[in-house]
């Protein structure tokens, strides 16, 4: 490949050639997917090698809400982690950078999805394509966050079941994926109400139907905070259900604002359409 399609392929912008009709073909954009993904794929290849300079502050972070169960057992319960196998430490730090490499590229890597996809999309769809984005990455944060201060909890639930006489041996690998399947259910469950929203916005579901069936969802809730949450107590399924709730019955008051907007629009529609006494 010549230096000057390399410098083409790192563009801030491809050129987006189109025909006559104003379309582009479909060689166009495969190829402006190409460059798209290539671009992608260096940003994640620079945050890679970024990460391995603070992989030790961040095992520090990932071993902090197993470190914070252990204090809170105190001496009744011995548990310790560790590493198995001679390939296990640098499997441990390819895994563990390469996660945290896709987490800080995210914003990078998702914008150009989005800057592929929405030159198809109408006027009014860019607009709420940008007002979802960022609530969806806010909630999305939001649930992580959240889950993250519960781990602990729930870690020092499920290692206190270790019997008297017997030493908790927790295998870094299983925890890291305890850990992250954790983060992705509490981040994923914040963005339900917002796909509630969008289902309000574009007819399917009213507001009055959400607070016909608010019961039901609050049912559907708890079981979904119950099976959902990898540690399976309590705590973690009450501090994944009452957020989802207050973000549920905020929800419903938006759908409500949206069905009275609606409404009055299709009366003033009606109204310009009625016969004049003249």
């Amino acid at each position: 490949m010549s230096v000057t399609s390399t410098l083409g392929l790192l563009s801030t912008r491809p050129r987006r050639p189109v025909g006559e009709d104003g379309r582009m073909a479909l060689g166009d954009h495969l190829s402006e997917l190409r460059a798209r993904m290539i671009r992608s794929v260096l940003c994640l290849v620079v945050a890679f090698g970024v990460t391995l300079f603070f992989y030790d502050q961040l095992l520090d972070l990932v071993l902090r809400p197993y470190n914070a169960a252990r204090v809170t057992l105190g001496a009744d319960t011995q548990t310790t982690a560790y590493v198995a196998g001679a390939t296990g430490p640098l499997m441990l730090q390819l895994k563990l950078c390469g996660v945290a490499a896709v987490v800080v590229s995210s914003p990078y890597w998702l914008h150009q999805v989005w800057a592929f996809i929405v030159p198809g999309l109408k006027a009014q769809e860019r607009r709420w394509s940008r007002v979802f984005g960022a609530f969806a990455g806010t909630l999305f944060i939001a649930g992580v966050t959240t889950g993250y201060y519960v781990l602990p909890k729930g870690l020092e639930v499920l290692i206190g079941f270790t019997p008297d006489g017997l030493q908790n041996l927790v295998e870094f690998g299983d925890y890291f994926s305890f850990l992250t399947r954790m983060l992705l259910v509490f981040g994923v469950a914040f963005e339900i109400p917002l796909f509630v929203i969008m289902l309000n916005l574009i007819g399917v579901v009213s507001g009055r139907a959400l607070g016909r069936y608010r019961a039901w969802i609050v049912f559907g809730t708890f079981l979904f905070a119950a099976v959902a949450t990898p540690s399976t107590d309590p705590f973690s399924m009450c501090f994944l259900a009452f957020p989802m709730l207050v973000l549920f019955l905020v929800a419903e008051v938006i759908a409500r604002v949206v069905d009275a907007r609606r409404t009055r629009h299709d009366d003033a529609d009606w109204a310009d359409d009625e016969l004049s006494e003249l």
